[in-house]
């Protein structure tokens, strides 16, 4: 099995979503035992670089390269693990960058009659989000988990399971609520 870890958070080891993880590879690893291959893409240490037209256009060989090895990371992975902390109602733009080298015609999906087809095939996507306040599953601001799913079902990912801890800076006891609810949840897995 084939993992990819990908954490986006700027926070280091303060990091609730790199904590949870972690956490959601480690429980992988129990389940499935020494079969593991795993690679982790930290975007705060290996950031990439936002699009431009010339990353776009091909004019860059060493971003295409960088674009090449990006999908095809994606595209070999058998579960992607995300860590995604919200920073103003959003994903890191570092998370963001990745999504644009990894979301692109004829590699990840393509343009039919019928519309857009994934093509990333079958693998699992596990989020582990963080917010600092309390959003819920469906709120107009959050800008966060739906634009992940949106992006992943496009991709072709349709088993997606996002494990939440909201309200992490809303005192101690808000903050020790949410983790032992991401924690019981990655216990599931």
């Amino acid at each position: 099995m084939k993992i990819l870890h990908i954490d986006s958070s700027i926070m280091g080891d303060a990091s609730i979503s790199r904590q949870l993880s972690a956490e959601i590879v480690k429980q992988l690893q129990q389940k499935h035992g020494a079969d593991i291959n795993i690679e982790h893409l930290d975007l705060a240490q290996q950031q990439i670089p936002h699009l431009s037209s010339e990353i776009l256009m091909g004019q860059n060989a060493e971003q295409s390269a960088l674009g090449e090895q990006l999908i095809q990371q994606y595209l070999d992975a058998d579960v992607v693990v995300v860590g995604a902390a919200m920073y103003n109602f959003g994903l890191a733009s570092t998370l963001k960058a990745w999504i644009d080298r990894i979301s692109v015609a004829g590699r990840t999906f393509k343009y039919t009659e019928q519309g857009p087809v994934g093509l990333a095939g079958e693998k699992k996507v596990y989020i582990a989000s963080s917010r600092g306040g309390v959003y819920g599953e469906n709120s107009p601001v959050d800008y966060q988990e739906g634009f992940l799913k949106a992006v992943f079902n496009f991709t072709g990912v349709n088993d997606i399971e996002i494990i939440r801890a909201e309200g992490v800076n809303m005192g101690p006891d808000m903050k020790a609520q949410a983790l032992a609810s991401a924690q019981s949840r990655i216990q599931a897995i």
